[in-house]
């Protein structure tokens, strides 16, 4: 983890997931996420105590938990440091169960609650909602981009950089991870369509080797979007026969050739529903209780 400048006062520490930092006058920074764990948290510190920088200010994009899982270390070392989130992503911050609750709809086996829900708990100190904010003097924007999940915003500064969170997938992170993980699709194509109107010139990915630039991050919304298209085209073509939703996802795991671990079942399986949704809101798909169990099917 080494601290690269972007431009002006904002910088990033590249890592499995990239740390936006923000440094104002006073030598404090802006961390723009905290990793998955205290392990990260640390090296984020050990980073700008190089630096001969402190943190002092702390925004999660969103509530996932390698945005926030270093969030405890960082309050426990800078007692007086201050956490800002959306209010649904406080939510899931401060109640770390409620993730593993949603990926299962129901009280989830301890497999599904490792890694998500932590012994300790943090507190977010201040609320902040799509607009312009002020933290330590200086204004930063604040846009709302839902979709992979509730709540996400993205960050811009006065750089003309902007913090994307998880709003775009890298093509790298959709070769590895194709079938992308979305909580809501119709709010997903929204986002797509926000970011093109973004008026920045540098884009951080929450993963991703690369700062885009602007006529790049272009490109890269239509490569998501066309990403997300490509799958719900295959869930489209597949419920030409009724399929349960178990059973549908058995063929795109095949049809993809996935390979899965229980963790990563739950994932998709989630991921299916929000398209199971989305397609029945276009009125493309019916459902049908049948013998105890939904059946899905394209509309004629």
């Amino acid at each position: 983890m080494n601290l690269s400048r972007i431009n002006g006062n904002s910088y990033y520490i590249p890592g499995s997931t990239n740390i936006g930092v923000f440094l104002f006058k006073d030598k404090y920074t802006l961390l723009i996420d905290s990793g998955e764990s205290n392990q990260d948290a640390r090296k984020i510190q050990e980073n700008l105590m190089t630096n001969n920088l402190n943190i002092k200010y702390i925004i999660n994009t969103h509530s996932h938990i390698d945005h926030c899982g270093g969030n405890v270390y960082l309050k426990e070392s800078y007692p007086g440091s201050l956490f800002y989130s959306s209010p649904n992503t406080q939510l899931f911050v401060e109640n770390a169960f409620l993730f593993p609750l949603y990926l299962y709809a129901g009280n989830p086996p301890e497999q599904l609650k490792q890694g998500f829900v932590r012994k300790k708990k943090i507190t977010v100190d201040e609320i902040v909602n799509e607009g312009n904010v002020k933290i330590n003097d200086e204004k930063f924007e604040i846009i709302n981009l839902d979709g992979h999940a509730p709540g996400q915003i993205g960050i811009g500064t006065r750089d003309c950089t902007f913090y994307l969170g998880d709003a775009l997938f890298s093509k790298e992170n959709i070769s590895k991870y194709s079938f992308p993980f979305l909580f809501d699709i119709a709010e997903q194509y929204k986002t797509l369509d926000k970011i093109l109107l973004l008026d920045y010139d540098y884009f951080v990915l929450g993963h991703s080797t690369q700062i885009y630039k602007r006529n790049e991050i272009k490109q890269l919304v239509a490569y998501n979007r066309s990403n997300l298209d490509k799958h719900l085209d295959i869930c489209l073509e597949l419920l030409e026969q009724p399929h349960s939703r178990e059973e549908l996802l058995e063929e795109i795991i095949i049809l993809l050739d996935l390979s899965p671990d229980v963790k990563e079942y739950f994932f998709l399986y989630f991921t299916l529903g929000s398209m199971l949704s989305y397609l029945k809101i276009k009125n493309l798909v019916e459902d049908q209780l049948e013998s105890g169990r939904i059946y899905y099917y394209r509309k004629n």
